[in-house]
């Protein structure tokens, strides 16, 4: 069954297999209806899971005559391209971004690293880490006096990297309704992490940020904006930087401060907060603040995620026979996005008018 309903119905996208961003690029594709076949090894997808969900694969060895030449059939139809490798290794492979152009003038070329295209790190390794080191986000992440913790892998590979080559894809395409011409899209999660860090620099531009991490209103410096532990072992995370918010918490906590900006006291006020949220369990506190919209919520764990309410209601995290996985998103109305199967590569492939022997 070929794609249908969603925004990109009718999309050709030729994924080159990689790790994390570039397959989260492309499921955001496929989870929005681009018919969306992916290039692995010829021994199979390594990541499975989630992150390949949409879209089937065909096994390739792009140094063999044979494969080379179904990759080229594949780009030659193709929309988009979407590859994540380090800069050059597309161009020894005779996939570079200048063949295919010249022979797809339409296709939007999209390549995704974690320093560029150029620039003296270009052709460097690197991880997630690496990237939000650099770029200052993860000195930021931090209580005062401790390390920088690193927030998973989901600011540099996911958050800078996959959705950014999505938004620059799907931009290139409209660009390309009125110019005709294909061009190419170098997403680097560099740019990336600095760009979701705009709201950051601004406050450090007008004064209102201080480089020392965790003395800040939102970065665990403000007694309103942090996770406080609990009777039990867990915590609740609290949000209430507006000032009803704060009335509210304090209130809840049967608190009272005389000036919720007076810096002078944050560590005063925190240590009053703690030891009150350390005097009752995450569900006396979570039914306490059950009603009061003070922007206070308990903590969840993975396996607990799935059941609560709010997220049920929405249908936030799909029930999968491996496990829960998260929906599509955002929402659209009229061409809803949906987390699709992989469908059958035989049918795929006559699709896009193409046929290969021992395709499954």
């Amino acid at each position: 069954m070929s794609p249908e309903n969603g925004p990109l119905a009718g999309l050709k996208v030729v994924e080159f297999a990689g790790l994390g961003p570039g397959p989260f690029a492309a499921m955001l594709l496929a989870d929005a209806g681009a018919d969306v076949i992916r290039v692995d090894r010829p021994a199979g997808p390594v990541d499975g899971g989630a992150l390949t969900r949409g879209r089937p694969w065909i096994g390739l060895d792009l140094k063999a005559p044979e494969g080379l030449a179904t990759a080229w059939d594949l780009v030659r139809r193709a929309d988009v391209l979407v590859e994540g490798f380090r800069p050059g290794v597309m161009e020894r492979l005779g996939l570079g971004p200048r063949e295919c152009l010249a022979e797809n003038p339409r296709l939007v070329y999209g390549r995704m690293t974690g320093w560029g295209q150029d620039g003296p790190r270009a052709r460097e390794a690197g991880h997630d880490i690496n990237y939000l080191a650099l770029t200052g986000a993860l000195r930021s992440i931090a209580r005062r006096g401790e390390a920088p913790v690193p927030p998973l892998n989901l600011v540099g590979d996911y958050g800078g990297g996959g959705m950014m080559l999505a938004f620059g894809l799907v931009t290139a395409l409209l660009e390309r309704a009125t110019s005709g011409r294909g061009q190419v899209v170098d997403a680097a999660m560099v740019d990336g992490v600095s760009l979701l860090m705009t709201g950051i620099w601004s406050r450090a531009a007008q004064g209102r940020w201080s480089d020392v991490p965790g003395t800040n209103d939102i970065d665990t410096g403000a007694p309103f904006y942090d996770v406080y532990a609990t009777a039990d072992g867990e915590y609740m995370a609290v949000g209430a930087i507006e000032p009803q918010f704060w009335a509210r918490l304090l209130d809840g906590l049967a608190l009272s401060f005389p000036e919720q900006w007076d810096r002078a006291r944050w560590p005063e006020m925190k240590a009053r907060i703690a030891a009150t949220f350390a005097t009752r369990t995450r569900a006396d506190w979570t039914a306490v603040f059950a009603d009061r919209d003070a922007c206070v919520t308990p903590v969840l764990s993975l396996a607990e995620a799935p059941r609560d309410a709010h997220l049920a209601a929405r249908g936030t995290l799909e029930p999968r026979p491996d496990g829960p996985q998260p929906a599509a998103a955002p929402r659209l109305d009229r061409t809803p996005l949906r987390a699709r199967e992989a469908g059958n590569l035989g049918d795929a492939l006559d699709r896009w008018g193409l046929a290969v022997a021992g395709a499954r």
